[in-house]
């Protein structure tokens, strides 16, 4: 029962596309060192914004429903592993602002093509759901999951596509 709802949830999320009416984003404009990679630990549930080997600012983060293992298929509800980058940003998203990871890449569509199914996609790094709180630790499709002040740094702080995203087990 709790994995059909769970597999429902997803399916709306990746239908509605993460969009809603735009958020503006105001406030102080980050002046620091440029992020030169965020680096993911799932399984200590954090995520790092680093320039070159210092780390800038650290978060806490929610993940997929399913988080244990790389993600292998559409909807199993797990985050994705390996080497990504940022490749599109939406401040209309549904939760509140998101940053597109390149999920999947070749790599993934190869897996995925070798088991016979898809592989999914419309991975991000997002805020929290508007009107709703999440379902507990680890809510997402996929996705990671911060708070909404939290992306609203990130999103400052990741002012462009092409920043290389690591995400290790």
């Amino acid at each position: 029962m709790i994995k059909t709802l769970l597999s429902i949830f997803a399916a709306i999320i990746l239908l509605t596309g993460c969009t809603v009416p735009e958020v503006e984003v105001t406030g102080p404009v980050y002046t620091g060192p440029e992020v030169t990679r965020i680096v993911v630990d799932k399984g200590d549930r954090k995520m790092y914004l680093m320039h070159h080997k210092r780390t800038l600012k650290s978060y806490d983060v929610e993940l997929g429903f399913n988080p244990m293992g790389d993600k292998v298929r559409q909807g199993d509800g797990r985050t994705p592993e390996g080497e990504y980058f940022i490749d599109r940003r939406n401040n209309a998203s549904i939760f509140h602002l998101s940053l597109g990871i390149n999920y999947p890449n070749a790599h993934d569509r190869a897996q995925a093509r070798a088991r016979g199914v898809s592989p999914g996609g419309d991975i991000f790094i997002h805020g929290a759901r508007r009107k709703t709180s999440p379902i507990g630790p680890d809510w997402t499709a996929g996705c990671i999951s911060v708070e909404n002040h939290e992306i609203e740094q990130i999103w400052l702080m990741v002012p462009r596509n092409g920043v290389p995203v690591t995400i290790n087990p």
